[in-house]
């Protein structure tokens, strides 16, 4: 019988209903304009679909002429609710959303499970929202995937990139990070500060603060991966809650970025 972790936020953060689903997801992609990449990574928000779903999807169309080739999809977003001390694998068979169900990739989950800061933790997957909510995204935009999901806590740079390194693959692996920008800051404060904090992704400087990036973790982990991968970051969409769904006072930033391999590795 399977382990499966249900789905947590269905019906808060996004439509529990599959057809509304659907549609909305479908909606929000085909809005999206983003040009011709092809990319390894991707940093996409994790809020309620009103607020961040465009932005999200703005990441998640770059993968439509490379969709057929990914077959695992390495996740990692920070966790909200349970305090953890490096990575968290969830311990479950598989992921439900209203879409249907995504398999975890255990072959992966065993490959890292061996490092000192990785742990099986399924009470830090059981709420957290910044993982789940990619996964309508995933399932629309990709046939047939297994899900590597990661609950980052408090770890290093250093840490995080040993794990990319080892699940990194090929064409096969596609590597999502999670991560809102800035909380509750006015809205003219809230352009500067991301703005600020896109420009050090782009450039690969980390470390990426908490409170510039509450992926910031694992957004860091990805650019020590990225510096010696030869990654590009290209900034697809940049925009805070003041833009999309809620008030200018206080805004919440969110920032969709692709990383491609501009050559084959070894070239």
């Amino acid at each position: 019988m399977q382990n499966i972790r249900a789905a947590a936020v269905a019906g808060l953060f996004y439509p529990d209903e599959p057809d509304v689903l659907m549609h909305d997801v479908r909606t929000m992609l085909a809005a999206a304009h983003p040009g011709e990449l092809s990319p390894k990574a991707l940093v996409v928000p994790h809020a309620g679909y009103i607020y961040s779903g465009a932005i999200a999807a703005s990441a998640y169309a770059t993968l439509k002429n490379i969709a057929q080739k990914i077959r695992r999809v390495v996740l990692l977003g920070p966790t909200h609710r349970v305090a953890v001390r490096g990575l968290a694998l969830p311990g479950t068979d598989a992921f439900a959303t209203p879409l249907g169900l995504v398999p975890v990739d255990l072959a992966a989950a065993q490959a890292i499970a061996h490092l000192p800061q990785v742990t099986a933790n399924m009470l830090a997957h059981e709420q957290e929202h910044s993982l789940e909510v990619q996964l309508p995204f995933l399932q629309s935009v990709l046939s047939d995937f297994k899900l590597l999901p990661l609950a980052v806590g408090m770890a290093s740079a250093e840490e995080v990139a040993e794990v990319l390194e080892i699940l990194w693959g090929g064409d096969e692996t596609l590597i999502v990070i999670s991560s809102d920008l800035s909380h509750y800051l006015p809205y003219s404060t809230a352009q500067r500060v991301d703005n600020e904090t896109v420009q050090s992704i782009l450039k690969l400087h980390q470390p990426i603060a908490h409170d510039h990036a509450c992926g910031g973790t694992p957004i860091s982990g990805l650019i020590v991966a990225s510096r010696k991968h030869h990654l590009t970051p290209h900034l697809l969409d940049l925009r805070n809650s003041g833009d999309t769904a809620g008030s200018r006072d206080q805004v919440v930033g969110y920032a969709a970025i692709a990383f491609t391999q501009d050559q084959p590795e070894g070239e």
